[in-house]
Formats: structure tokens, C-alpha cells, sequence
């Protein structure tokens, strides 16, 4: 077993939730080596055909984790470990919300295009859908331009942006995808809407943390409201701009947000579940050409984090 590779604990949780292995001349063989392989690319970010001889050809390891980001296997088994901790009581539902930049690599740069989706003048329908939209991530394979993959323009460059929720021990929950210059606010419900642990017996998944903590990039009235409006305590600090707006409103300006500074140093669990993720050189560094790929990349990575947490 190589340094990285599943070990003999974390394959025991995995593998009644895989789907059965073919007979000879079957679509599966040996999952536990192909996985093993696909940890050892995203945790390194070697090229495929890098990969060692010890994994098998490197085309069969691509194309599993190929097949199983688009099929929404990666995100099954990671949904599958966060209910078995769930039952066991252990998930904290003080759930902090934050994002981070992605360098992409050149290499990310210049998916084909389906031809369906090429308007009359060479671009795509509703390509720059808003500044602060939701990127749709989770379809099949298809040519979406830049924004459509994830890929945008920011001060870091050329970026992909990871909205994540985590609870209180530093583990990724849920996670959305967008380009790099989109804002942080808008994408609070995305990401607390992407939030669905089932539940071990009768009954629907779990969607609703007790608290969430987030900074001032998320103190907008409308994530407020939707907080209330789900019944979810927050605790987010208001920006100087709208505290003076209140206080020059008067009485129409209503009162203060609630805000626990003691409670609030929480949220730094946010941000090493971020440097967990980031640990994994092919989530630290974007090389998919394509969002769904990159998002089965980035659910692999918190899936070993739970496994090893």
C-alpha cells in the first residue's frame, strides 16, 4: 500500500456503497486500485499519463473518475459517510460558510463548445448570466464557454471560485462552483440549499444547520431574510456602510442585527476545512477543462477528509 492509498479501514466503509465489480469481461474490476489511483493524481496533480503502473493504464483510472463526476457517484459515497456520521451523532450543525480562489492552469482554458449551444454569432445564449449567478455545475458533459465551465476573470487571475459550507470540526458539507470574479453573498442559499445528509432510518435528509456564521461578505438584507425565513440563527457582522445607513434612517431604519463576537470566532473552522481541501494539490490547482470533472475532483478530496478526520 502506497503512501496515500486507502487504507484497509477507510475501504471497509466504501465498499458496499460501490457499484458491483464486473466478472471477467465485466465494466468493473478492482475499484480499490482505480480509486487508489485517482487519490494518488489528486493528491499530487500529476498528469493522467503520469500516473505509476502500479494503478493500471491511466486511461482506465481518467475514465472512472470521469464517468463517476458525472454521474454523481463521488458526491453519493461522500453523502453516504456524512449520514453514517450523522447517525453517530457526530456532525456539529454549527455550519460556517465561506469561498476561496482557485488558480486555474492554462491547461484549464479552451473546452469545445456544443454546437446546440452556439448562438447565431459564434457565442453562447446567456453565457454571462450575472456577475453574482449560480453556475450551472452539475450537468453532462457539453461546452458551456468560460462561464458555463466555472472560469472567470478575477484579481487572482484566471479562477474557479468554491463556495463551501463546513461544520464545526472542519469538514466540507456542501459546495458550489463558480467563476472566479462572482461575489461571495449571492451564493449563500446555493450553498446551503446543496446541504443534504440523509438520514439513516425512515425520514428526509437533514438540510437545515442550527447556526450559521459567515463574514461581512454575506450581511446582505436578502441572506437575512432567507436565514429567518428558514428558521436558521446566524450570526453575521453588519458592515460600517449599513450601520451608518440604519442610524441616518432613524426610527425607520430598524433595529441593530444581533451579533455574539464570542460566537462569531467559530467560523474559523470554515477556513481550515478550506486548507484541507487545499492540500490536495489538484483542488489547490485547476486542471479540468470542464466544471463537472473539477467538482467529482473537489468531492473525492472531502470525502477523504471525512474518512480521516
Amino acid at each position: 500500500m502506497g503512501r496515500g492509498d486507502l487504507t484497509n479501514a477507510e475501504w471497509a466503509r466504501l465498499e458496499s456503497f460501490l457499484p458491483p465489480g464486473g466478472a471477467r469481461g465485466g465494466r468493473w474490476s478492482d475499484h480499490r486500485r482505480v480509486i487508489n489511483g485517482v487519490l494518488y493524481r489528486v493528491r499530487t496533480g500529476v498528469q493522467w499519463r503520469d500516473l505509476p503502473e502500479r494503478f493500471g493504464p491511466w486511461e482506465t483510472v481518467y475514465k472512472r473518475h470521469r464517468r463517476w463526476s458525472a454521474d454523481g457517484t463521488w458526491k453519493m459515497l461522500l453523502s453516504r459517510i456524512q449520514a453514517a456520521e450523522d447517525a453517530a451523532g457526530g456532525i456539529d450543525w454549527d455550519v460556517s460558510v465561506d469561498s476561496t480562489a482557485v488558480r486555474a492552469h492554462q491547461h484549464a482554458a479552451g473546452a469545445r463548445k456544443a454546437s446546440s449551444a452556439l448562438d447565431s454569432k459564434g457565442g453562447t445564449p446567456g453565457d454571462e448570466p450575472g456577475r453574482s449567478g449560480a453556475a450551472e455545475t452539475g450537468r453532462p458533459p457539453g461546452g458551456g464557454g468560460q462561464i458555463g465551465e466555472c472560469l472567470g476573470r478575477s484579481r487572482g487571475g484566471f479562477t474557479t471560485k468554491i463556495h463551501l459550507a463546513a461544520d464545526g470540526r472542519c469538514r466540507p458539507l456542501a459546495f458550489v462552483l463558480t467563476p472566479g470574479h462572482y461575489g461571495d453573498g449571492p451564493q449563500l442559499e446555493h450553498v446551503l440549499e446543496q446541504i443534504s445528509v440523509p438520514r439513516s432510518g425512515v425520514g428526509r435528509p437533514r438540510t437545515r444547520p442550527d447556526h450559521v456564521l459567515a463574514d461581512k461578505a454575506y450581511t446582505s438584507r436578502s441572506n437575512r431574510r432567507y436565514l429567518r425565513r428558514r428558521g436558521i440563527r446566524h450570526t453575521i457582522p453588519e458592515r460600517l456602510d449599513q450601520q451608518r445607513h440604519r442610524h441616518n434612517r432613524g426610527s425607520q431604519g430598524g433595529r441593530p442585527t444581533g451579533f455574539d463576537r464570542e460566537h462569531y470566532k467559530k467560523r474559523n473552522t470554515v477556513e481550515r476545512a478550506i486548507n484541507r481541501l487545499k492540500g490536495f494539490r489538484a483542488v489547490a490547482t485547476r486542471y479540468e477543462k470542464r466544471a463537472y470533472i473539477y467538482l467529482g475532483t473537489v468531492a473525492l478530496a472531502a470525502l477523504m477528509v471525512w474518512l480521516r478526520t
